[in-house]
């Protein structure tokens, strides 16, 4: 079971921002520059990386999305505590 992983997202606050901006990833979009511009997260200044953490460091529905969902694909909709998330987990190790 992977315990650090990598991950990038971008945080906003209402469901339609995240489903707006999910489409736009689909559409082929950059992560990056739409984290920068969009996320509400300190991390935007990153293109929303996160770099790597640990199992747990995260709050638990990230947490899972990261440590139990897809690599390398854009998953959410995700709500937490902070709001709405798209998230990529870049790796798993």
């Amino acid at each position: 079971m992977a315990r650090r992983a990598c991950a990038r997202h971008i945080l906003v606050k209402t469901v339609d921002e995240a489903n707006a901006l999910l489409k736009r990833l689909k559409e082929g979009e950059d992560f990056d520059k739409l984290a920068r511009k969009y996320s509400t997260c300190p991390s935007k200044k990153n293109g929303g990386s996160l770099g790597e953490f640990s199992r747990g460091d995260m709050v638990r529905a990230f947490d899972e999305a990261v440590f139990e969902g897809p690599v390398l694909k854009v998953q959410g909709p995700i709500k937490t505590r902070f709001g709405w998330h798209l998230i990529e987990t870049i790796y798993r190790q």
